[in-house]
């Protein structure tokens, strides 16, 4: 080999090296790109599940809201109805009593 196809094969392989290192230097970049992408990607997923979480409790909250009316209905009825059979049971003691009172005298 003479010393002119050496020059150029160093050449050669000069173009080649630098080619490779700008491919390397734009992989770099791709890959810090992905890594950001990546981080990105877990702080959604993370946000996600904060929010997911809140809306369980905010489902609980309604529920319990929701609820709230049908229970005083409850206990409005259950209210009711044991002042009316207090009210029975007052009248029915009352008409004894004066019944009893009656066959006294």
């Amino acid at each position: 080999m003479t010393d002119t196809e050496v020059a150029v094969k160093l050449e050669n392989h000069d173009q080649q090296i630098k080619s490779l290192k700008h491919r390397m230097d734009e992989q770099e970049e791709q890959g810090k790109s992905l890594s950001s992408l990546a981080l990105s990607v877990q702080k959604l997923a993370l946000s996600m599940e904060s929010m997911i979480e809140e809306q369980k409790n905010q489902g609980a909250r309604l529920a319990k809201l929701e609820a709230e009316p049908a229970e005083r209905w409850s206990s409005m009825t259950r209210t009711i109805f044991n002042t009316m059979v207090g009210a029975m049971a007052g009248a029915l003691a009352t008409g004894v009593i004066y019944m009893m009172a009656q066959h006294i005298k």
